[in-house]
């Protein structure tokens, strides 16, 4: 009953920040609470469970942000629906879950055929294969005649065949719904080489219980795959909602505003635009139906895209895999943030 006091009073507040808001963003705020996509096993450094059964990774933390800039925080306003792949497009279309946050590429069915819109990208990846160093190979062509471990129900898988068919390279593919499935059934010998994307390749050699110079990964690239998050086609509130969210990210980072510092640039704004961004003056949330301090909530509780990524798949996490194209566009890579007027 205090959870649900306490959501009620979240909602009345939200209600108060501007016009009524409409489509899945009412249904989320009437309700109190986010369902946001999780996985149905460990995808690593993206959505697994730790120790002490809480969910971590990339993606959970961006439905925390969107909870946090939705309700002020996330706890008590977020519920991690585990899912498999498969499971997104139906999952979401039912109303079992509000949003897609579970590293989704863009591919021209889901946008045609599925009703499904994207937001703009947050993570661009590269498909590539991870085979045991024993065998030799260098590239997949190398594996011809071999076997292959694969996502079922995914770009990958598509990307895969198609790669296979354009090389002339025969294999057979072992599909897996479950992450856990796959890594342990190419870990047990099953199949000669798993192809995912290049992140959770890292994040599996680091992990292979016979120890990581065991697995090579090799240097092929089947395609290269932008991942944004996706609602429903047909309501642009929403989507506005998560590509704002990216670009707040994007923005912080951009402005060095940090978890650990955003109270001392909220006190001290050094330009009209960090005031505005921070909610000091109206203007940032009101236009999508939101609390005009709702990025300050997100980066006080996450941070920003920066400290997203280097805790969960970066510098600061076991993998330790360079951020690269996935930078910024000061440092290298292809990201920024939208003009907040």
């Amino acid at each position: 009953m205090k959870w649900l006091g306490a959501a009620a009073g979240g909602v009345l507040t939200l209600a108060a920040t501007g016009a009524a808001a409409e489509g899945r963003l009412g249904t989320v705020l009437e309700r109190g609470s986010l369902l946001c996509s999780g996985h149905n096993g460990s995808f690593l450094g993206f959505a697994e469970v730790d120790d002490q059964g809480k969910w971590k990774g990339v993606d959970i933390d961006l439905c925390k942000a969107l909870a946090a800039g939705l309700f002020g925080k996330s706890e008590g306003h977020l519920e991690i629906v585990p899912i498999s792949w498969a499971q997104r497009w139906p999952a979401l279309q039912s109303g079992d879950i509000d949003v897609v946050i579970k590293v989704s590429g863009w591919t021209q069915s889901r946008d045609t055929e599925l009703n499904l819109s994207y937001s703009t990208p947050y993570f661009i990846g590269a498909f590539q294969a991870m085979a045991k160093a024993g065998l030799g190979a260098e590239r997949i062509a190398d594996l011809d005649g071999g076997s292959l471990c694969v996502a079922a129900g995914t770009s990958t898988e598509r990307a895969l065949a198609t790669f296979l068919e354009t090389n002339n390279i025969e294999a057979e593919l072992l599909t897996f719904e479950n992450g856990d499935e796959l890594r342990n059934s190419y870990y047990e010998g099953r199949c000669d080489a798993m192809v995912e994307w290049a992140p959770s390749l890292a994040a599996g050699r680091v992990d292979a219980p016979d120890g990581a110079d065991n697995h090579v990964i090799l240097p092929d690239v089947i395609a290269l795959e932008a991942e944004g998050i996706i609602v429903p086609e047909g309501d642009p509130d929403w989507l506005d909602v998560q590509n704002w969210m990216l670009s707040s990210l994007w923005f912080a980072e951009v402005e060095g505003i940090t978890s650990e510092n955003v109270d001392e640039f909220k006190a001290n704004p050094p330009s009209e635009t960090v005031a505005k961004f921070l909610g000091n003056t109206p203007g940032y949330g009101d236009r999508l139906g939101l609390p005009n301090d709702w990025a300050y909530n997100m980066i006080k509780e996450v941070g920003n895209f920066a400290e997203i990524y280097d805790r969960n798949i970066g510098e600061g996490s076991p993998y330790g895999l360079p951020r690269g194209v996935n930078s910024l566009y000061n440092a290298g890579g292809v990201f920024y943030p939208f003009i907040i007027d």
